[in-house]
């Protein structure tokens, strides 16, 4: 059975990376490839914490939540780009982890799982309340595109995603995609 898990794990590599080359012009099934991919990762980081800490930690989206929404309002109050927005986000969840983590984990059992729960409702209930920051529960919007040292990821004639037929003047489906 284990010989078999490493011919698969080269088999998997690859077809991600082949991913959104195969399917380049179907934007549901990349994003649906990008949302899973977030939740395996938040899985992964929960078995962390859970699984090898031994801690039942029930507040861990409100971290994901303050990573993705201090990167939001960085970069469209402030103008920030995505290479900046990125750490700064990592940054402001982790501090924001600290901060909880310093008082609350001399608690055990069901009193972390109550404190913990209690954060991420917190969380969630500014980022819904403070509709003049957040954006209440329709979020931020505007937030700009990343872009590779100043090359935006488009299929257009100057983005990096320019394949041959965004180079024609008639419009295709992946010039559609990312606009």
């Amino acid at each position: 059975m284990r010989s078999r898990g490493r011919a698969i794990a080269p088999v998997l590599l690859i077809f991600t990376f082949l991913v959104p080359v195969i399917f380049y012009d179907q934007r549901y099934i990349l994003d649906l490839g990008i949302l899973v991919l977030t939740y395996v990762m938040l899985g992964w980081g929960l078995n962390v914490v859970v699984g090898l800490a031994g801690l039942l930690d029930l507040g861990y989206v409100a971290f994901y939540a303050v990573g993705a929404y201090s990167y939001a309002l960085l970069a469209t109050n402030f103008g920030l780009s995505f290479w900046v927005c990125l750490p700064l986000a990592g940054i402001l969840a982790a501090f924001w982890g600290v901060l909880l983590g310093f008082p609350v984990l001399r608690l055990r059992g069901d009193y972390l799982a109550i404190v913990t729960l209690a954060f991420g409702e917190i969380i969630r209930l500014v980022i819904i309340n403070w509709q003049s920051l957040t954006g209440g529960p329709n979020g931020v919007s505007g937030i700009p595109r990343p872009t590779f040292f100043g090359i935006p990821l488009t299929p257009g004639d100057d983005g990096l995603a320019a394949n041959s037929a965004s180079n024609s003047r008639r419009p295709t489906a992946s010039c559609f995609c990312f606009t």
